[in-house]
């Protein structure tokens, strides 16, 4: 029961960490630290001197020369972007840490369940992973005249993220459920599960990509898109490539593709609600609050608190859900034994 609060505990500071990497997103912030740094990083600068060194690397980013140098950013200005980008990396530390030193001390007691130790080992370099993909998509801003960084590599560094979120939820659940049933394994995955996990997957990935073309500007009405319920396109290319680069196209999909995934949802969570009512409410808890605040997010033209509220609630519907489909498949596994002892 202890290595399943722990796990939770790190999946809560994830998500406080998508919450701020969304503000970082929504504040331009992003680019403001030029370099990585793994431990002199910690501080941030703590001298005049040190701050005017920090704010000449980002005078010459691209950002700078393109946007905000144009708008006239001060030192107090570059001070606030670079406090969110700061922050950001400072907590993705310490969430590092919160998982590897009880990780180690569960280890060295021999406290972790048998068959367990590669998958936590495998959301340790998860961890790392996504921490790596953020890097990247920081240095994909940082070339050429690039004002932004590239949506493939943030929508990378988000689903990552949330994929790490998930499958903290889904283990500490085993860890809960192994301390009531010694004799029970790990919950297997449903095809209904599967299905419901790729349709959540598209739209968050949707999402990703609106946030980081800054799509959620395309349109400010709803449920018209600038009058239209069919907006125009913008992209002369193919109909592959504007899905991936045409602002209103990818805005309109993520509108609608958003009632595939409640409708989906829905059907998860009903058909859990037996096992486990406390996952069925959080999901529909989730999604209709998601649902309410993306609406608010456009009518709001784009808000920063109400976008960032959008994406905190959409980690915790990763977290709902994963939640849900283990359930599912714990409901799936006792049958089987169940039949097997008949």
């Amino acid at each position: 029961m202890t290595i399943a609060r722990w796990l939770e505990w790190v999946a809560g500071f994830v998500v406080l960490i998508v919450l701020v990497g969304g503000i970082t997103r929504l504040t331009e912030s992003g680019l403001s630290i030029t370099e990585w740094e793994l431990a002199t990083g910690i501080l941030p600068p703590l001298s005049t001197e040190a701050w005017q060194a920090e704010f000449a690397k980002y005078r010459a980013t691209p950002e700078y020369r393109l946007e905000a140098g144009l708008a006239g950013m001060t030192l107090a200005d570059f001070q606030f972007i670079y406090f969110w980008e700061w922050f950001h990396r400072l907590l993705a530390r310490c969430v590092g840490v919160l998982y590897a030193a009880p990780l180690a001390w569960f280890w060295w007691r021999g406290a972790i369940p048998s068959g367990f130790k590669p998958r936590l080992i495998g959301l340790l370099a998860l961890g790392g992973l996504q921490g790596l993909f953020g890097w990247l998509m920081v240095q994909s801003g940082l070339v050429g005249d690039m004002t932004d960084v590239s949506h493939f590599r943030l929508s990378l560094h988000l689903l990552t993220a949330l994929l790490l979120i998930g499958l903290l939820v889904w283990t500490a659940r085993d860890m809960r459920r192994i301390a009531s049933d010694p004799g029970a394994g790990a919950a297997p995955l449903t095809g209904l599960s599967a299905i419901v996990g790729v349709v959540l997957f598209v739209q968050l990935l949707l999402g990703a990509w609106v946030a980081g073309l800054n799509a959620g500007h395309a349109a400010y009405d709803w449920p018209l898109m600038n009058g239209k319920l069919v907006p125009d396109w913008q992209f002369t290319g193919s109909f592959f490539q504007a899905l991936a680069y045409d602002p209103y196209l990818l805005h309109f999909l993520h509108r609608w593709w958003a009632w595939i995934a409640v409708a989906a949802l829905i059907v998860l969570a009903r058909r859990v609600r037996r096992e486990d009512r406390f996952a069925s409410i959080a999901v529909h808890s989730a999604f209709g609050l998601m649902v309410l605040l993306g609406i608010a997010t456009v009518l709001s033209e784009v808000s920063l608190w109400i976008a960032a509220a959008h994406q905190l609630t959409g980690a915790l519907l990763v977290a709902a859900t994963a939640r849900a489909m283990h359930s599912d498949g714990t409901a799936r596994q006792n049958a089987v034994r169940a039949a097997a002892v008949a």
